[in-house]
């Protein structure tokens, strides 16, 4: 069993070699594995969605109705003054105790944890964060939190995909890979938007873009997505059935809109720290902050009850023209204060729900003032461009307010939105809303993906052919007087026989070992050397010979023909560091190829 094994691997290990090396993807066996995976990882997230979405439904019913209910309803039906003053800061209050005495990390809207535990944690999360968190989320939200419910599912996803990769022998990439599953299968079961959940993990989560972790994410998106109709109702989530017949004035006014929204996200989000920065000056333990933190949502619930809750219901009527006038200027200024105050003081809950009703009402309002005869537009771009602008993922907002209204037709004038908000929030902002609270943790976040020049280039484009070798039928002694005398030319050299064929290489490290075995220095390289060298091969590619070289404490490695006979020539540290030579002459040099002729 174990020679079949090694022969198996073998040929695995050379067909990837030859056949994937210079390919556009690489993909893995792991693929069809971490597939069938993601299936199960997507039921569970769909259940996780469908267990939140009762336990929010249970809470609010409790708080604001005194009845036992699991219908997902409004706070704002409650006609209790002492329910709307008091639930919301008993629900701080065991919040607060959650986090101080389970754990602090169901503090906050759920996906800056996730990308902690991604880049930080080998994409491993505990037990009781996937117990506490949706419990924690539903208290936050059933009691009026303006929150929404995705975030915190979002993150639990996350850990069930993690949890569940961490029952197997995985690698801590085919675990991330799990995790981002679970955490966007997560959002498809929520919102019934899979797209734009798959999109969600590829502009925010992954890291990369790779066959091997976008197919499981896209399998447990469906999955999720599919079981939603069972579990919490089919069809769009706010049904748009407009059809907008776009203009190149349309197309102007959408710059404006998502320049105005820009601008919020960034205010937005530059509160929300400010409060949590205020908070921390408090005299007093971060467990009593988000009860807090709940008065405001009090205060703002007696002024505005609609303000309340996840307002899924404001969303629709933004959307369709329901609230106008003052209303929605106090809906916003209300719900506003209520979000930043309560999420600033560390209590749990998600954000996008709020980022869309904030975003319709400002497309709202613009549709009083923009001209034309297409007033249902604005909304949507104002609810697509600040998802852009405050969390900084242009295409993900694009299909999220497509698949949210399934309402393809402001596609163009989405497009035109959402990457303006997104260039204002770039400039404007150092880090997003998700980025912001890993960066306050000691950790910084690159998100800009480029092509690795490493991973691109082959070593046979890079390794020196010109190569000093060492004959094994050489004594130790005459190697030494030879090749590491005073002006010596290498560190290193390889040892080869009389066929051009690699016994190993040898260094004055291993000279001065080969010394201690043989004091006369008589015997044969060839005899006393090892035969089991470090080796590259011509078509690997330099980012994976730089890991190995890495790894194994080196600074040159030979390079080998495919059967590890032939050397075939050196490849250095220098060799593998010329491809950024390219990176150097695209960035950096100016040219200019057309010039005025006189």
């Amino acid at each position: 069993m174990t020679r079949i094994t090694h022969f198996v691997r073998n040929v695995y290990e050379k067909w990837k070699r030859e056949t994937l090396s210079q390919s556009d993807f690489r993909p893995s066996v792991s693929i069809l594995k971490l597939s069938l995976m993601a299936v199960f990882v997507g039921i569970a997230a769909a259940l996780v969605a469908f267990v939140l979405y009762r336990m929010i439904g249970l809470v609010t019913n409790l708080a604001f109705l005194q009845r036992f209910s699991f219908d997902f309803i409004s706070p704002s039906l409650s006609h209790s003054t002492w329910a709307i003053l008091i639930a919301p800061i008993v629900g701080g209050l065991i919040v607060g105790l959650m986090a101080r005495f389970g754990s602090d990390r169901i503090r906050g809207h759920g996906i800056p944890e996730a990308l902690e535990a991604i880049l930080f944690r080998k994409s491993k999360m505990m037990l009781k964060v996937a117990i506490l968190k949706p419990l924690s989320a539903a208290i936050a939200i059933g009691t009026g939190g303006p929150f929404g419910a995705e975030g915190p599912i979002i993150m639990t996803g996350g850990a069930v995909g993690s949890l569940f990769g961490q029952m197997f022998y995985l690698t801590s990439i085919e675990r991330r890979t799990l995790l981002v599953a679970g955490a966007c299968a997560g959002m498809a079961a929520t919102f019934s938007t899979p797209i734009a959940a798959t999109l969600l993990a590829v502009e925010l989560l992954l890291f990369e873009w790779r066959p091997r972790s976008i197919i499981p994410v896209a399998i447990a998106c469906f999955v999720a997505d599919a079981l939603r109709p069972f579990l919490l109702g089919a069809g769009p989530l706010f049904p748009l059935p407009v059809e907008f017949h776009l203009q190149l004035t349309d197309l102007c006014l959408a710059v404006v809109c998502g320049f105005l929204a820009g601008l919020l996200a960034t205010a937005l989000t530059a509160a929300i720290y400010r409060v949590e920065d205020g908070f921390t000056k408090l005299p007093m333990h971060w467990m009593w902050w988000p009860a807090m933190g709940a008065v405001a949502v009090s205060i703002g619930g007696l002024i505005e009850p609609q303000a309340l809750g996840v307002g899924y219901g404001v969303i629709d009527q933004l959307l369709t023209g329901k609230l106008v006038g003052s209303a929605i200027v106090l809906f916003m200024i209300v719900k506003s204060l209520m979000w930043v105050i309560y999420l600033g003081s560390g209590t749990s809950g998600g954000v996008l729900a709020p980022l869309l009703a904030l975003g319709a009402g400002l497309g709202a309002l613009e549709s009083f003032v923009f001209p034309g005869h297409q007033p249902l537009l604005w909304p949507l771009l104002g609810m697509g461009a600040m998802l852009a602008g405050v969390m900084r993922l242009p295409f993900t907002s694009i299909l999220f307010a497509l698949e949210l209204t399934r309402n393809a037709s402001a596609l163009p004038a989405l497009l035109v939105a959402c990457t303006t908000a997104y260039g204002v929030s770039v400039f404007l902002m150092k880090r997003s809303i998700l980025t912001e609270k890993v960066a306050r943790r000691g950790y910084d976040i690159f998100r800009e993906y480029t092509v690795d020049r490493l991973e691109h280039m082959a070593v046979k484009d890079v390794m020196s052919t010109d190569v000093m070798t060492i004959p094994g039928d050489i004594s130790v002694r005459e190697a030494t007087q030879t090749y590491f005398g005073a002006d010596q030319k290498y560190r290193a050299y390889p040892v080869v026989d009389t066929e051009g064929r690699l016994l190993n290489v040898i260094n004055r490290s291993e000279l001065a070992r080969l010394w201690q075995e043989d004091p006369e220095g008589n015997c044969r390289l060839a005899d006393i050397l090892g035969k089991d060298p470090v080796v590259s091969y011509p078509d690997e590619s330099c980012k994976s010979v730089a890991i190995r070289a890495a790894v194994e404490k080196l600074d040159r490695m030979p390079v080998v023909s495919a059967d590890r006979q032939l050397l075939l020539g050196m490849v250095t540290r220098y060799d593998l560091l010329k491809p950024y030579t390219h990176h150097h002459e695209e960035e950096g040099i100016r040219e200019r190829f057309f010039r005025n002729v006189k």
